[in-house]
């Protein structure tokens, strides 16, 4: 199963980031999603799954959680926007993802053996950081990750 992995759109959807999401079974978008036409966009690809950012306001966002639990295959994720609002173990919880954004900067990393993934952001620009989303693969109890650059 592939897993679509977005944040930071701040209202705009880039139609790179529509290509690169294609072909995904579920897509996580880790808040500042910005408007609601964008989750209408995504969910007419693959099943949305979405969380709300700091700049998320009005009623449309107040339907948003600020956490989210995702199950992939045999696999569980935990959502959110911002990793300094994390407050659990992943580890201990039996997640073997964290997906989250707000910074704009891609990253992913394994740590006590949990992948912490932010896919950067999708939306406008900020300072020189590039435009990306992620993809999510997974292989029953194994996920792998992949940080696609959409503004090459």
């Amino acid at each position: 199963m592939t897993v679509g992995v977005i944040s930071d759109t701040h209202g705009l959807l880039r139609p790179e980031a529509i290509d690169a999401l294609r072909g995904s079974g579920l897509i996580v978008h880790a808040g500042d999603v910005g408007k609601p036409e964008v989750l209408d966009r995504l969910r007419s690809i693959a099943p949305t799954v979405a969380v709300r950012g700091n700049v998320d306001a009005g009623a449309w966002a107040d339907a948003l959680p600020a956490t989210e639990v995702v199950e992939a295959e045999s696999v569980h994720l935990y959502v959110l926007h911002d990793i300094a609002g994390l407050d659990l173990d992943p580890k201990a919880a039996g997640f073997a993802a964290v997906v989250y954004g707000h910074s704009h900067k891609p990253s992913a990393e394994i740590r006590d053996g949990v992948l912490y993934l932010n896919p950067g952001s999708a939306g406008p620009r900020r300072f020189s950081l590039p435009i990306t989303v992620a993809k999510l693969r997974v292989d029953r109890a194994r996920v792998t990750y992949e940080i696609v650059e959409l503004d090459r």
